[in-house]
């Protein structure tokens, strides 16, 4: 049995209502708890304390982001939240940058102390998947963790390790809850497995 934290990135603002985000996170709560697992959750937006959030991170296994994509990236209030309980995590989710004054220039990112400890992105998007990977489309054929490249990276700079990235595309023009569902059910049980 692992414990795992559901974070909840979304926010109601503008257009978005936060319901699909909400959805698929419950997929989470249930499909995690009957394979055995604790499950932890924070709704972001719906307020926190540092403090508790260091403790649940410290405490979990596995992270889990449930988040859209706003303007190429995590909304505001994920960045915002990271910011300030990574840098509480200080001395508890890493020690340094890693590198060393014999040799300051190599080993950068290497002072994470959460070796043991994973994370996933499961991601809503407007965009269909062919603006990720074709390579003549719009982020050029990056992929979707090429977008959240620096997401990963601030992950791997405390140790922890990628599962594989979740996302539902084209999810205004082209909503199928039902088919995201599953999807993401079957995506949950694989990538614990790992």
């Amino acid at each position: 049995m692992k414990t795992i934290l559901l974070l909840n990135g979304s926010k109601k603002f503008g257009s978005s209502e936060g319901r699909l985000s909400a959805t698929l996170q419950e997929v989470a709560k249930e499909t995690l708890s009957s394979l055995g697992h604790k499950v932890l959750e924070t709704h972001i937006d719906k307020g926190y304390t540092v403090e508790s959030e260091v403790k649940k991170l410290l405490d979990s296994d596995v992270w889990i982001y449930q988040m859209p994509g706003w303007w190429m990236g995590e909304p505001w209030i994920v960045k915002e939240y990271i910011d300030k309980v990574y840098m509480a995590g200080a001395g508890k989710f890493f020690t340094s940058d890693g590198r060393h004054r014999d040799n300051p220039t190599k080993n950068y990112g290497t002072g994470g102390l959460l070796q043991d400890k994973r994370y996933m992105f499961s991601l809503t998007w407007n965009a269909p998947l062919e603006a990720f990977n074709d390579k003549n489309e719009f982020f050029g054929g990056v992929g979707v963790d090429g977008v959240y490249l620096h997401l990963h990276k601030a992950h791997e700079f405390m140790g922890l390790k990628a599962l594989p990235t979740f996302i539902c595309n084209d999810v205004v023009k082209n909503p199928q809850v039902e088919k995201f569902k599953a999807e993401y059910k079957a995506h949950l049980e694989n990538a614990l497995k790992i």
